[in-house]
């Protein structure tokens, strides 16, 4: 399958480590101009300028996902430099300590929510109107396996993740027929999968891939290029009960993405 992104554009939001510099990284080395975010500025602007040294078009943008002008922002200097929007992989989001329901802080609980799920939505929004007006796009949100089942401690994370799926499902039935694509990434170990809405009908499926740096940029390619998509349907149901059969099992080990 060809990879590649010439003269497409992509926006890799929790670009400073991990999982989100990893795509941006991959993005630019496809060929992509490429716009690295992320509440922390020196991580970004030292991977934007290694890109840009290596010969890839890339820019680096300080933005906090929980506030909405900022990502209004981020995504009007995107497009006022590169022109366009033509892929964005929603990575954003943090963490939160194991705890009981009845001892976790509301606090807590709202930083975490602002970040994972509002931070979501507002990138989404902004991502949204952009495409909108080109005709154009694709849309990747990162969930995690906790947004399919549950764990002793984890509700507040799980709460967030939880609706990062829901939010994905209903938003991409609402553009899938305008030539844009949303769908959501949920990792933990050793496994991705890719929660897809089909663009003529109302059912979704998941796609089990193994992960690798370009997974994200593999999907993105296929979303951009390949759709409509003839997936098998899976139902997400099942899918949580053979996860959850294998977190008892000790499969995924402690950590849970």
């Amino acid at each position: 399958m060809n990879l590649a992104f010439d003269s497409k554009v992509a926006l890799v939001t929790g670009a400073g480590s991990g999982i989100g510099l990893a795509t941006a990284k991959a993005f630019a080395e496809a060929g992509a101009s490429v716009a690295l975010a992320d509440v922390h500025e020196n991580p970004i602007r030292s991977a934007a300028e290694e890109l840009v040294s290596a010969g890839h078009k890339a820019i680096a943008i300080r933005c906090d996902v929980t506030d909405e002008a900022q990502v209004a922002a981020m995504i009007g200097q995107t497009v006022s430099i590169f022109g366009r929007l033509d892929a964005a992989f929603n990575n954003a989001g943090v963490q939160s300590p194991a705890v009981e329901t009845a001892d976790a802080s509301g606090e807590e609980f709202d930083r975490v929510i602002a970040i994972n799920l509002r931070g979501v939505w507002n990138c989404m929004k902004h991502e949204l109107r952009q495409m909108r007006e080109q005709g154009s796009g694709a849309i990747v949100n990162c969930s995690s396996i906790g947004g399919l089942v549950g764990l002793p401690g984890r509700a507040t994370y799980h709460a967030s993740k939880h609706g990062v799926i829901g939010l994905t499902r209903s938003s991409a039935l609402e553009y899938a027929s305008r030539g844009i694509r949303i769908n959501v990434s949920i990792l933990e170990s050793g496994l991705t999968f890719f929660l897809t809405v089909k663009p003529d009908s109302r059912m979704d499926t998941l796609q089990e891939t193994r992960p690798s740096r370009a997974s994200c940029v593999l999907f993105f390619r296929v979303q951009l290029q390949f759709c409509p998509l003839r997936l098998a349907i899976l139902r997400i149901k099942a899918i949580a009960q053979w996860t959850w059969d294998r977190v008892r099992s000790g499969f995924l080990g402690p950590a849970v993405h």
